[in-house]
């Protein structure tokens, strides 16, 4: 059985460290040249930190729907953060099996972003019943999103670049949203949803996306020689490459396919984290990187290189498509 690879990027926190430093760029590239997913480890984010988001998250999830809906994404307008219910997402315009909190950067509403009425900037929703949510997911988000810098370093390393290259061109002001997922085992008639997706096959729209999983598993990722699972390993996270790194690179970095199907019969979560451009970054590739891919291949028939403008205009393209009802708010 094909696996995906392990990486210990513990050395991307000591600049001291040039020799493993070295180390893990080359990890990198060779797993994002293989499959564009890989594990990390020594990234710095502990298990008791994991461990209370996980069982703040399932208190969440099993308030009652009014509960829930109470920080329903409408609310969330622009910013376009908040709670959706089961088949709320859609997945190549496919209701998904799941439900979800939406949160990211906390912004308040006299941050220069949000009085410019930006898109997707502004104030996560918390339900107010479970304080604890908030404390915990802060902590996690800080300690993810603190490792997702430290890795683009690596990524930079792994290309030839400097450092600091990805940062000074299209991070200082990074895009991060942070996603807590609920796959439920079955439907709200007692249906069996182990047969079902609980998110379609796709890829991920920026840089880099950081992903822990409860123990369950379910996540599935499409390498060369087909469909491979990718279960959970205590304690450590799974990175996959978004479009707009196969982008800027060339496509030498592609970003790779994935799916959900909970097939476990237990209730299943997931905590993906996106570190991705600057909102207002132009999307302009690498030094040297020439297109070497197209459309052909990819799950949705479209070329990444054809884009052009910044990061914000990509993802409010896509993000369209996966909560079409909210379209207006955003951009009204």
């Amino acid at each position: 059985m094909e696996t995906l690879p392990v990486i210990d990027m513990g050395a991307l926190f000591d600049r001291g460290d040039a020799a493993g430093r070295a180390r893990v760029a080359h990890e990198i590239a060779r797993a994002c040249e293989a499959h564009g997913f890989f594990y990390l480890t020594g990234h710095g984010i502990g298990l008791e930190t994991q461990r209370e988001l996980e069982a703040q998250s399932r208190r969440f999830f099993a308030l009652p729907l009014e509960e829930k809906l109470a920080i329903d994404m409408a609310r969330g307008g622009r910013a376009w953060r908040g709670f959706f219910p089961v088949g709320g997402e859609l997945t190549s315009g496919v209701p998904d099996l799941k439900e979800g909190l939406y949160l990211g950067i906390d912004l308040t509403a006299d941050h220069p972003r949000v009085k410019a009425r930006l898109p997707m900037h502004g104030a996560n929703l918390w339900p107010a019943a479970l304080p604890g949510l908030k404390v915990a997911a802060e902590a996690y988000m800080a300690g993810a999103t603190r490792a997702a810098a430290a890795l683009m370093e690596g990524f930079s390393l792994s290309l030839g670049l400097d450092d600091d290259y990805f940062r000074d061109a299209y991070t200082s002001a990074p895009t991060v949203l942070f996603r807590i997922f609920h796959y439920p085992a079955l439907g709200p008639g007692g249906e069996d949803w182990s047969r079902s997706w609980g998110v379609g096959e796709h890829t991920d729209y920026g840089l880099l996306t950081l992903l822990a999983q409860d123990a369950h598993g379910g996540l599935q990722v499409k390498a060369p020689g087909g469909w491979i699972e990718a279960p959970p390993l205590e304690g450590a996270l799974v990175c996959n490459i978004g479009d707009m790194l196969e982008r800027l690179t060339g496509g030498r970095y592609r970003s790779t396919p994935h799916r959900v199907r909970n097939v476990s019969g237990q209730d299943r979560l997931s905590f993906p984290l996106f570190f991705d451009p600057d909102f207002t970054a132009r999307m302009v590739p690498l030094p040297g990187a020439e297109a070497v891919t197209g459309a052909e291949g990819r799950w949705d028939g479209a070329s990444v290189h054809d884009f052009e403008g910044t990061y914000g205009d990509y993802l409010l393209g896509k993000v369209a498509k996966v909560f079409p009802n909210l379209v207006d708010e955003a951009l009204a």
